[in-house]
């Protein structure tokens, strides 16, 4: 693909922003500013890869997964902007999910230890665990409001606050995971994953492509799992005050 390939895929960019304001949705500001940062960062980011990928460096490639973590910890945190220290522990959160999945995969040989590889797939891992994160603060949010009277008597019965916000918490963290696992359900039937279509695209057999793909949906049913309820443990004391009262 060429450049002025690209250039002329602006063209859908201009679809979306007719529609918009043919419609009179106010979206063309979005609109403008996700299509330069998204176009800007992936050609940053893909020189970025290419000189972690000659180097071969092991820092290199901390430095890269630190930073995927913490760009994805700011934006799961924009969903809890009121619960102070939220940050650092979706940080601890997609971490340990990052450890945990990506060490199995090597320690399994089912992935190269190599930038090449680690890199693309921890992209993934962390992207996949972001949403979830994302999703667990939104329903629970939602969750914390409208059960405020049952949990604010369970505490007034004596509960803690792991007690009373214990079902809140259960259906905060079950719908946070509910996307990966219907996604799970309509793959290849439904869509054609993008490191699948990619693959193929390059002109690698589709059987080899399914393999990937499948090693990949496989780590997300175990990576959303880990960080839903890893969040879940993490933040749930940030809805109460030090005094155990739901906060206002």
């Amino acid at each position: 693909m060429t450049y002025s390939s690209i250039w002329i895929a602006f063209a859908f960019v201009l679809i979306a922003l007719f529609l918009s304001l043919w419609q009179k949705l106010g979206l063309e500001k979005e609109i403008a500013i996700g299509t330069i940062r998204s176009t800007v960062q992936l050609v940053v980011i893909g020189y970025v890869l290419q000189i972690v990928f000659h180097a071969d460096s092991l820092p290199f490639l901390l430095l890269m997964i630190a930073m995927m973590i913490g760009v994805a910890s700011w934006n799961a945190a924009s969903k809890g902007k009121r619960l102070r220290g939220i940050f650092w522990r979706i940080v601890m959160s997609l971490a340990v999910t990052e450890l945990i999945t990506m060490g199995l995969l090597v320690a399994l040989e089912l992935v190269s230890p190599t930038p090449q590889y680690l890199i693309p797939m921890s992209g993934m891992i962390i992207g996949s665990s972001m949403i979830v994160c994302s999703l667990f603060l939104s329903h629970m949010n939602r969750e914390v409001e409208t059960s405020r009277g049952e949990i604010e008597t369970l505490l007034c019965l004596g509960a803690t606050p792991r007690q009373a916000v214990q079902a809140a918490l259960k259906r905060a963290v079950k719908a946070s995971m509910i996307p990966t696992f219907d996604t799970m359900k309509t793959i290849g039937l439904v869509q054609l994953p993008g490191m699948m279509t990619g693959m193929i695209i390059a002109g690698a057999s589709p059987v080899e492509a399914v393999r990937y793909q499948i090693l990949i949906m496989l780590s997300f049913s175990s990576s959303a799992a880990i960080s839903a309820v890893l969040i879940s443990m993490l933040a749930y004391r940030l809805w109460f005050t030090h005094d155990a009262m739901l906060r206002p």
